[in-house]
C-alpha cells in the first residue's frame, strides 16, 4: 500500500468531526485509504454502495440502514445514494461525536446542493487524486515543493532524469492499477475499461442524460486542448455540441474529477473571472489514451501540454497536503505575456511556475515571470521555471531555473 499524504490530514479531521468525506476519481486509491483508517485508527465498520444489496437497503431506507451500526461506520460510495446524506445529517444532529462517520465518494458531492446545505459545519472534506510522484517515490512526509517555495528555499539540487524520462512518467499517470500493468499496452486496456465504466456508471448516476455516446469524443478534444484555455464556443463547434450542452457535460466531468480548471489569476476578484481559465485533464495517463499516446517518442507532438498539465497536477495534488494553504491560478496580459500556473496563499504571496519543455533555459523564459513582477512586486516570493535538464540555476534575485523533478525529489 502506497503512503497517501492526506492520510494524517484525515485522521486529525476524525478525531474532532462527526462526518469526513475523501472523495476523488474512481480507481483513486480511496477505498483502500478508507479501509486501511476503518480498521486501524476509527476502528469501524466498512460497507461499500458498490454491493448491491447495501445499495438496495440503503436507498430503500437510510435511516434503517445506518441504524445497523452500532458504532463508527465506513461508508464507500456514498454518492450513489444521496438522500444517505440527509440521513447521516439526522443522525449527527442528534449525536455529535466526532469520527462517526467516514464516506469515499467519486463524485463531488459538494455539487449537490442538498448535500452541500445539510452537512454545512458538520463534514470535513478532502480530495484525493491519484499518485504524486512524492507517493510513487515513498519518500517520507518531508516538506513539500509548495512549502519551501513560499519559505523562499526551492530545492536546488541537480536533476537525474532526461526528458524521456519525465515523459514517460506522465504517460503513466497516477492510478494504482494502471501503474501495475507491466507494459503500455497492458496500460492502455485499463484506460480504456476504465473509461467505459466512469462514463456508463458514474455519469448516469449523477444525471439521466441522453447522448453519452457524445463523452469519448468531447473527452477527446478536451485532452488536445489539455493546458490550453478553455474556449467554449470552439470546443463545441469541434464536437457538434450546443454550448448549452456542452456546459453541463463539462460540469458533469468536473464532478467526477475527469477534468479541473485553473481560473485566471487578477488582483481583482471580478477581473479573474471575466477572464477564460485553463483547461486540465486531471491525470496524463488518461490523457495519453485519448491521445493515443503510448511511448516517450509518440509523446514528442503533444510533449508541451503533457508536461505542463503533469506538473499542474502535481502541484493540485501538494495543495491538499501542503502546510501552506495554496489557491491555484494561470496568469495572462492582454499583451501575451504569461505565466503557466500561479500559487496564491491567503495572506497574498505568490509563487509563479513557468514549464518548458526543453532542457536549456534562458532569460526569456522568464519573461511572463517578470511582467508578474512588476505588477505585484515583493508580493511574488520567487518564480520558477521548470525544465527538462538537470541543472539548477539562479538567474536572479527570487529567480530559478530547476529540474522538472524538484517538484518530488527531497533536497540532499
Amino acid at each position: 500500500m502506497y503512503e497517501r499524504r492526506i492520510g494524517s490530514l484525515v485522521c486529525e479531521a476524525l478525531s474532532d468531526t462527526p462526518v469526513v468525506l475523501v472523495h476523488g476519481p474512481r480507481q483513486s486509491g480511496k477505498s483502500t485509504l478508507v479501509q486501511h483508517l476503518a480498521r486501524t485508527v476509527l476502528h469501524a465498520e466498512y460497507v461499500t454502495l458498490d454491493d448491491a444489496l447495501n445499495l438496495a437497503a440503503a436507498t430503500n431506507d437510510p435511516s434503517g440502514f445506518l441504524r445497523r451500526f452500532g458504532g463508527p461506520v465506513a461508508i464507500d460510495e456514498v454518492q450513489r445514494v444521496p438522500e444517505l446524506l440527509l440521513a447521516i445529517k439526522a443522525e449527527v444532529d442528534r449525536d455529535r461525536r466526532p469520527g462517526r462517520f467516514l464516506l469515499t465518494g467519486s463524485a463531488n458531492a459538494l455539487t449537490m446542493p442538498r448535500v452541500s446545505e445539510s452537512l454545512a459545519g458538520r463534514m470535513e472534506v478532502h480530495r484525493l487524486w491519484p499518485l504524486s510522484q512524492a507517493e510513487l517515490c515513498g519518500s517520507g512526509p518531508g516538506i513539500s515543493f509548495i512549502d519551501r517555495a513560499f519559505s523562499g528555499s526551492v530545492p536546488t539540487a541537480e536533476g537525474r532524469l532526461t526528458r524521456a524520462d519525465l515523459l514517460e512518467l506522465a504517460l503513466r499517470g497516477g492510478f494504482p492499477e494502471a501503474l501495475d500493468r507491466s507494459s503500455p499496452r497492458r496500460r492502455q486496456a485499463w484506460f480504456g475499461s476504465y473509461l467505459t465504466a466512469v462514463i456508463q456508471r458514474d455519469i448516469r448516476d449523477l444525471a439521466n442524460i441522453e447522448g453519452l455516446t457524445q463523452i469519448p469524443r468531447l473527452l477527446q478534444v478536451l485532452a488536445a486542448r489539455s493546458a490550453g484555455l478553455l474556449n467554449c464556443s470552439s470546443v463545441a463547434r469541434d464536437t457538434g455540441l450546443t454550448e448549452r450542452t456542452l456546459g453541463r457535460y463539462l460540469a458533469l466531468l468536473q464532478a467526477i474529477f475527469l477534468v479541473d480548471v485553473l481560473p485566471a489569476w487578477a488582483r481583482n476578484v471580478a477581473k479573474r473571472l471575466a477572464k477564460s481559465p485553463k483547461l486540465l485533464l486531471t491525470d496524463t495517463g488518461l490523457m495519453a489514451q485519448l491521445l493515443h499516446i503510448v511511448s516517450p517518442a509518440d509523446a514528442e507532438r503533444d510533449a508541451g501540454a503533457l508536461l505542463e498539465t503533469f506538473v499542474a497536477m502535481e502541484l493540485r495534488k501538494q495543495a491538499g497536503w501542503s502546510a501552506t494553504g495554496v489557491d491555484l491560478y494561470h496568469y495572462r496580459t492582454l499583451h501575451g505575456r504569461e505565466v503557466d500556473l500561479v500559487l496564491q496563499h491567503g495572506n497574498g504571496s505568490l509563487v509563479a511556475v513557468e514549464v518548458k519543455c526543453a532542457s536549456t533555459v534562458t532569460s526569456r523564459d522568464f519573461a511572463g515571470i517578470r511582467d508578474l513582477v512588476d505588477a505585484v512586486g515583493e508580493a511574488l516570493v520567487c518564480g520558477v521555471v521548470l525544465h527538462t535538464g538537470r541543472a539548477a540555476v539562479s538567474f536572479g534575485e527570487r529567480l530559478w531555473a530547476l529540474p522538472v523533478e524538484a517538484l518530488w525529489r527531497e533536497p540532499t
